[in-house]
């Protein structure tokens, strides 16, 4: 497997909203948030400040993921999805740490994610990726959303920020 992480092109945005749709649609139900971000991610993700990368086997995408801009020093990380037949081998821990190196980049502080609780290979997936678990906030958005995580990152204006430890 010859992969490759590439930021979002206008050409691989059907298949943002191909991956996550299958396996939206496949464990819960598609939500206006949801929809809001899959019908024009270049509007709702790239625009105010986010990236989308994608994972390429060859010139096929087979795994993507959002940082969505929160604010000024915080970012979602958001609709990850890897295809099954490529789940288990990694996609998922290049797709975050790009995420996480976008963000660093930008210097935000923070990096946060909601998630399902059946979801367990991805909760362990975010904490392998230093995630730690927060509470909920209050809303989220989303009705299938009962875990909340978050990643502090040091920060290059202001000096490494402490997190504790899991």
């Amino acid at each position: 497997m010859a992969l490759c992480i590439v930021p979002f092109r206008a050409d691989l945005a059907p298949a943002f909203t191909r991956l996550n749709r299958e396996w939206i649609e496949r464990l819960f139900r598609l939500e206006p948030a949801d929809l809001k971000t899959l019908e024009d991610p270049a509007t709702s993700i790239i625009a105010p400040g986010g990236q989308i990368y994608f994972a390429l086997d060859g010139i096929r995408p087979v795994g993507t993921v959002a940082a969505v801009r929160e604010s000024s020093d915080r970012f979602e990380l958001a609709k990850m999805a890897v295809s099954p037949s490529y789940q288990g081998q990694g996609v998922g821990a290049l797709l975050g740490e790009a995420v996480i190196q976008f963000a660093r980049a930008a210097d935000a502080g923070t990096v946060f994610l909601l998630t399902n609780s059946s979801l367990s290979g991805a909760i362990r997936l975010y904490q392998r990726l230093g995630f730690q678990h927060r509470p909920l906030p209050p809303t989220t958005g989303y009705a299938r959303a009962d875990v909340y995580m978050e990643l502090v990152l040091g920060s290059r204006k202001w000096g490494p920020r402490e997190s504790q430890s899991p």
